[in-house]
């Protein structure tokens, strides 16, 4: 059975990050787990000790570090909802190192944060932050873009995250039967409808449309637990196409709240970023992803 225990939701006070911070909460909620709240400040000390005497940056950062912990009770105590009572910290240094050290120190089971904040590029490039933390974090990443439509439910408070539709991308590969075990797990937790969705990407001029898309349907059937998930909300969905095209179009015509897709391995995506089909649905798209790590590759 799956445990998620303890869940990181890293903040920069922007928008994408209290979008960031309901989802968190809300799987926080759900999985009864425990949630970390937490900024990094970086501080960059001039070359030269002429500029200010030690004893002034030192003090100055004090106070820039005083500052965030007092920015961030407020960001918590404005955006928490629900009951949750998140360990709200403060770190310093570079902010994907803090990230990542924390979450390997305490043994984060996920990770949740916005692709775009303060430090966000265009709308056609990963927040560096965002980046990093995904090609390099031991745990599954949960990416939360700007959405295009609603996510709340509608007899919940304003922020409370519902996820009424997951959707699993399946290439039928180890790393895609780990995410397999969140897909289900989510959609039990939420009573959500879960589509496991595959795409023909190559298919020979010569083949049978119709016969390749048959022998698809049988290998997703195949995913399907016997108990578990109320068979009636577990349904398969076969496309042909570009990976990544297809898997936007139909989280968008069903309005999906969370695609959930394997990573292989640490360093797949720094082998080729720009040709990982998970990478490019983050980028491209607009909803939330949960990228999952091989187990195999997160030690």
């Amino acid at each position: 059975m799956l445990q998620i225990e303890r869940i990181l939701c890293p903040v920069d006070f922007s928008e994408s990050s209290v979008t960031a911070y309901d989802y968190a909460q809300s799987l926080a909620r759900h999985y009864q787990a425990k949630l970390f709240l937490q900024h990094v400040v970086e501080f960059d000390f001039p070359p030269y000790e002429y500029y200010a005497p030690p004893s002034y940056l030192d003090e100055h950062f004090q106070s820039i570090c005083v500052d965030a912990q007092q920015k961030l009770q407020e960001f918590a105590k404005s955006h928490t909802r629900n009951g949750v009572q998140p360990d709200c910290l403060v770190d310093a240094g570079v902010v994907t190192e803090a990230i990542l050290s924390f979450a390997e120190a305490q043994k984060v089971d996920l990770i949740v944060m916005g692709t775009h904040g303060l430090k966000g590029v265009d709308r056609f490039m990963l927040g560096s932050v965002a980046d990093k933390v995904l090609r390099k974090a031991r745990c599954p990443v949960l990416v939360i873009p700007k959405p295009r439509y609603d996510v709340v439910a509608p007899e919940g408070e304003p922020g409370s995250v519902q996820l009424r539709r997951v959707v699993l991308c399946t290439d039928f590969s180890d790393p895609s039967h780990r995410a397999l075990e969140y897909a289900l797990s989510a959609a039990a937790e939420y009573d959500a409808e879960l589509t496991l969705l595959h795409v023909l990407e190559h298919i020979p001029s010569s083949a049978n449309i119709e016969e390749a898309i048959a022998m698809a349907t049988k290998q997703l059937d195949r995913l399907i637990p016997p108990e578990g998930v109320k068979a009636a909300k577990i349904k398969t969905m076969v496309r042909i196409g570009k990976a990544y095209q297809q898997i936007i179009e139909f989280s968008l015509e069903i309005q999906a709240d969370l695609l959930i897709m394997a990573v292989r391995g640490r360093n797949a995506l720094n082998l080729a970023v720009f040709g990982s089909t998970t990478y490019r649905v983050i980028q491209l798209g607009s909803c939330p992803v949960l990228a999952v790590h091989d187990r195999a590759n997160q030690g």
